[in-house]
C-alpha cells in the first residue's frame, strides 16, 4: 500500500514539475512547451528547402490553432529524426508570403503535413489520423523515403541508357 502511494505522490510530483516548467512529451522526447506553433522554428524556410534536392516535409500552421500547438513538440520529434532527410519546413497559413502555397494545397484544416517533392512533381498529403503518433508518421516517411529511392534508381538507369 506505502509503495503504491509513494508511485502516486512520484508521478504526481512529476507532472506538477513538468507542467510548470513548460515541458511536453512527445513519444518519449522531452520538448519545451511554447505558447504558439511559430514559436518552435523548427526546420528551414521554404526557399531554402526548394533549393537543395531532398523531399520537404511542409507543416501549414496557424497561430490560433490549438490542434496546431498540440501538434509541435511531436513535430520537433520528427525534425530531429529526419532533418537529413527531409528539407522540414513551417508554413504559417496567415503570413502573405505563403499564400501562394496556401491556395496550392487546398487546405482543409490545421496543422496540415504534406510530402513535397519538386525534383519527381509530387505532392502528397499526410492523413490526419498519424499526427497523433509519431511512430505511425515514422512508417509513411520511411515509406516514401523507400519510393524515391526506387524512382532515383528508374531515373538513373533511364539516363543511363540513352
Amino acid at each position: 500500500m506505502k509503495k503504491k502511494l509513494l508511485v502516486l505522490i512520484g508521478l504526481a510530483f512529476v507532472l506538477v514539475i513538468t507542467s510548470t516548467l513548460g515541458i511536453a512529451f512527445a513519444n518519449g522526447a522531452l520538448v519545451p512547451k511554447k505558447s504558439r506553433p511559430s514559436d518552435y522554428k523548427v526546420g528551414i524556410t521554404y526557399q531554402q528547402a526548394i533549393e537543395n534536392d531532398k523531399p520537404m516535409l511542409v507543416l501549414f500552421y496557424a497561430n490560433w490553432c490549438g490542434y496546431c500547438l498540440r501538434f509541435m513538440p511531436k513535430f520537433v520529434v520528427v525534425n530531429a529524426l529526419y532533418g537529413r532527410k527531409y528539407s522540414v519546413v513551417m508554413l504559417d497559413v496567415e503570413a502573405p508570403e505563403n499564400q501562394p502555397m496556401v491556395k496550392k494545397a487546398m487546405l482543409t484544416g490545421f496543422p496540415t503535413l504534406y510530402i513535397i517533392d519538386p525534383k519527381y512533381d509530387n505532392q502528397i498529403l499526410l492523413n490526419s489520423a498519424l499526427y497523433g503518433d509519431v511512430s505511425k508518421l515514422r512508417v509513411e516517411l520511411d515509406r516514401y523515403l523507400r519510393i524515391r529511392k526506387l524512382l532515383d534508381k528508374a531515373t538513373d538507369k533511364m539516363d543511363s541508357d540513352e
